[in-house]
């Protein structure tokens, strides 16, 4: 097979591997899909609660979804631990990282950062 023969394979079969994860009760992360589909800002948080890094990004993202400005964003908690099936659909390798979407798109990503306007600056992204 030549290289693009197998470039396909694969792509066939990842595709094939991808598709049943939002199968008609097979969602592993319930309301996700339609949150992202409706355009409106969306946060992933990945977490573990071994995490040191996690700890201290949950109050501040806390705090930030609880101010009015933040109120229409979408939190969605993923543990590292126990969502393996997530953190693949997501392409996630790591605990402490969070994604946020805008317009149906991923627009940013950041993994361990615990600075407070760090975390702000990359959710604020999806407003």
């Amino acid at each position: 097979m030549n290289r693009r023969h197998v470039l396909l394979s694969f792509a066939a079969v990842t595709l094939a591997i991808a598709t049943p994860v939002f199968a008609a009760g097979n969602d592993p992360l319930p309301g996700f899909k339609e949150a992202v589909a409706a355009g409106g800002p969306v946060l992933v948080h990945v977490t573990a609660p071994w995490c040191g890094e996690c700890k201290l990004q949950k109050p501040v993202v806390a705090k930030l979804l609880s101010t009015p400005e933040f109120r229409d964003m979408k939190e969605f908690k993923v543990d590292f631990d126990t969502q393996k099936d997530v953190l693949k659909l997501l392409h996630v390798q790591m605990q402490s990282t969070l994604i946020v979407y805008k317009g149906g798109k991923e627009v940013d990503r950041m993994t361990g950062k615990t600075n407070p306007a760090v975390i702000e600056a990359v959710m604020r992204k999806a407003l």
